[in-house]
């Protein structure tokens, strides 16, 4: 049969199909049946947003563009669960808290990490329910918009996406740091490494939301192993089963002690430990790309406590127990220095061979994945900031698979700053970057939980009540006053501790690169007040939209769903009932 019989006879069975340049397509579904390197080609188009009412208010599009976001939602339970275990696992735990132990003492690492710990996992089940129930484009700081007000959704967006905006530079520069624990790489340029992770990195966002999962998906499992290895090695180590040393038990609490500088100490440590939870919340942002978030994110959120207990409190104990604070190790190192991780320390003074090369090689995976997830943080950012008219429309565009696009460039272009790393100004740019993000990540968990309190006060003064809600956070409204006072508490501890730094006299600049992100945000919701000419302080209950970007639109059938599947629950065994609760 010819060429042109076979498209007559394709076109002739299927009245749908058409001819392109020479080539037939039958649409099936939505999307018309093509080669692979047209589909290659297709995908790059725009997608389709549908069209907004124009005589709605800015609140009323801002809401509705963000719901109707053409993400990709192809994120599976087990990609949100290693995200939510894992996800933020990173240099600040493995490395950060070594500068913490210095400067807190042993105790000092555990009560910071506690309180801290303790707050996040309020502020991630209050994320969960609001992301449950309205799982839109760009998360958090939509919710600050809708919820707070446009002025602080604005600073908000602006502040989260800036943040993971000059970690991917910084992670970078991180990575090449790493590989110098071997004497071998310190004989190469930096930048030769840099190019490796910055091209990987590339690689992974380009496939997408699934690229993404999948990748963090092996680092989450990567990370878990190694601390629960880590956590039996030290069990062993403490009891004397080491090489060397023989018991230690608790003789470092009582020489050099439990506390570093007392109280100023502790407060040293909240910074640090905050920065270490860095990216929790990615989970909630997440959720508008979940195929189901009713049925995974709770699931998800409810992990955090595990991975606070058993990851964080647990390993951080045993590091108080293996490295003493006076340790010489930790003096002067850099927050990225893998020779300064309490976790190689410990098993190097244990006189343990290969396993310090083993747990450096898990420290540079850490880096590899924050950098990774930087990516998709800041580029799903800015295109929520685009669809709500707050950065330039070409900011917003999303492909036909679901790729903010332009939200990539951007954050891969800035990324480029990673090539000051074979430069001699290299700490001084490393050090105002991360000034920059140290405390933006404190400013976004306060906005969640005091949007999960408007949002709240907002459903009952609209005579609705918790049984519309497919997830309710497990510590309710006062775990969210708790996790916001508790941040404001951390703001002005580490402003006292920037200014007055512990053994030093008031330095304008040790001020600024502890304490940059705060006039920042103050200078992105002054800027926004002024260009809006939004004079309101808040968005009022009777203004609030609790209703556009819900998945479940039918809430008489949402309600009836929900008190079956309570009703479900209560009818099971305690054991079956206390899994459900905590997992």
């Amino acid at each position: 049969m010819s060429k042109v019989e076979e498209t007559v006879e394709k076109v002739s069975q299927n009245s749908s199909a058409y001819v392109e340049s020479g080539e037939v397509y039958e649409p099936t579904g939505s999307a018309p049946k093509t080669g692979k390197w047209q589909s290659f080609k297709e995908s790059f188009r725009p997608a389709d947003f549908g069209d907004i009412d124009p005589n709605l208010s800015d609140a009323e599009k801002a809401a509705i563009a963000t719901a109707n976001s053409p993400l990709s939602r192809s994120l599976k339970g087990r990609h949100l669960q290693m995200i939510a275990i894992g996800g933020s696992i990173g240099t600040g735990l493995f490395v950060g808290s070594g500068t913490a132990l210095r400067t807190g003492g042993p105790a000092g690492v555990l009560i910071g990490w506690i309180l801290v710990g303790t707050m996040i996992y309020c502020t991630v089940q209050a994320l969960g329910e609001l992301a449950v129930t309205f799982p839109v484009s760009g998360g958090f700081s939509t919710y600050s918009t809708r919820f707070i007000d446009p002025s602080w959704g604005f600073a908000m967006g602006y502040n989260y996406a800036l943040q993971w905006l000059v970690v991917l530079p910084l992670e970078l520069v991180a990575a090449s740091i790493v590989l110098k624990y071997w004497p071998g790489a310190k004989k190469v340029n930096s930048d030769a490494f840099v190019v490796i992770f910055y091209v990987l990195i590339l690689a992974i966002n380009f496939f997408g939301v699934k690229g993404y999962g999948e990748a963090e998906f092996v680092f989450s499992i990567i990370k878990v192993l190694a601390i629960v290895g880590f956590i039996i090695l030290g069990i062993i180590l403490c009891a004397g089963g080491g090489p060397v040393g023989g018991y230690i038990g608790g003789k470092y609490w009582h020489n050099p002690g439990a506390f570093a500088a007392g109280f100023k100490g502790v407060c040293s440590v909240f910074v640090t430990a905050a920065f270490s939870f860095a990216g929790t919340e990615l989970v909630g942002l997440a959720a508008a790309e979940s195929a189901n978030p009713r049925k995974t994110l709770p699931s998800a959120t409810k992990q955090v406590f595990w991975r606070i207990t058993l990851f964080y409190i647990i390993s951080l104990t045993l590091i108080g127990l293996l490295v003493p604070y006076t340790s010489d190790q930790l003096i002067g190192a850099s927050s990225y220095d893998a020779s300064a991780s309490p976790f190689v320390i410990a098993i190097k003074n244990a006189g343990i061979s290969g396993l310090p090369s083993v747990m450096n090689v898990v420290i540079l995976v850490a880096v590899l994945s924050v950098g990774n997830s930087s990516v998709y943080g800041c580029s799903r950012t800015l295109a929520a900031l685009a669809h709500q008219g707050l950065a330039p429309k070409v900011v917003g565009y999303i492909d036909r698979e679901g790729r903010p696009l332009v939200g990539i460039l951007i954050t891969m272009v800035f990324g480029l700053l990673c090539f000051i790393a074979a430069s001699p100004k290299e700490g001084d740019v490393f050090t105002w970057l991360l000034a920059l993000s140290g405390l933006s990540s404190v400013f976004t968990w306060g906005s969640i939980c005091f949007c999960h309190i408007r949002f709240r006060s907002a459903l009952y003064s609209k005579g609705r009540g918790l049984d519309e809600l497919p997830f309710t956070a497990q510590a309710g409204i006062w775990g969210s006053w708790y996790g916001f006072l508790l941040n404001v508490l951390i703001l002005i501890a580490q402003f006292w501790v920037a200014l007055w730094p512990i053994g030093a006299s008031p330095d304008a600049e040790v001020f600024f690169e502890s304490y940059l992100a705060a006039p920042v945000v103050l200078v992105f919701y002054i800027f926004h007040k002024l260009w809006k000419k939004n004079w309101k302080l808040y968005v009022t209950n009777d203004e609030m939209d609790i209703d556009s970007g819900r998945r479940e639109v039918d809430l008489d059938l949402l309600k009836q769903e929900v008190a079956e599947e309570k009703a479900f629950i209560a009818s099971k065994p305690f054991y079956y009932r206390a899994y459900k609760f905590w997992c």
